[in-house]
């Protein structure tokens, strides 16, 4: 079984409520048993324009659902929750679930890139994937913590209400 991690994000519609559901729906994915759970962070609206903040929380998962099979399986999920997808990148959404790493795989496909996108980059992904696995590295072999002190922790606030438990 391959061990996944997940981002887990949204700004619409009661977030922690959201994501807490979407939890519930990725336990009961086939072939797949959902291991930890992050603390859930606050965060800054990342790109153009004014919106709310977000809740962010990572995930742990191990699964014999193959990359593809797995994103359709989480855009499924988004979908019953209300995510609408559309031409804006940065747009506000209900729920936004990622794969970050896949079994320490490069993938380049061109519905799924993984590690995903700017994962180096954002601390809203770094910190709860540190808080998750503190020796995680990324399969170039970067560090997760290394990348997290670069970035850091502005526009991030740990929330009062703890993460799901798995």
């Amino acid at each position: 079984m391959a061990r996944v991690y997940l981002g887990l994000g949204g700004n619409l519609d009661a977030p922690v409520h959201q994501l807490r559901s979407a939890l519930e729906h990725i336990r009961g994915l086939p072939e797949t048993r959902l291991v930890a759970v992050s603390p859930f962070y606050g965060s800054t609206a990342v790109g153009p324009g004014t919106q709310p903040d977000y809740v962010n929380a990572a995930c742990e998962l191990r699964t014999a659902l193959e990359p593809l099979t797995l994103l359709d399986q989480l855009q499924a999920i988004e979908q019953r929750q209300g995510r609408q997808r559309g031409p804006e990148q940065w747009a506000p959404r209900t729920l936004d679930l990622d794969i970050l790493l896949y079994a320490g795989q490069v993938i380049d496909l061109p519905r799924l890139t993984v590690p995903h996108p700017r994962l180096d980059q954002r601390n809203f992904v770094l910190r709860p994937l540190q808080d998750l696995n503190p020796q995680l590295c990324l399969p170039d072999g970067r560090r997760v913590a290394d990348l997290l002190a670069q970035v850091g922790d502005a526009g991030l606030w740990a929330l009062a209400e703890a993460g799901d438990p798995a």
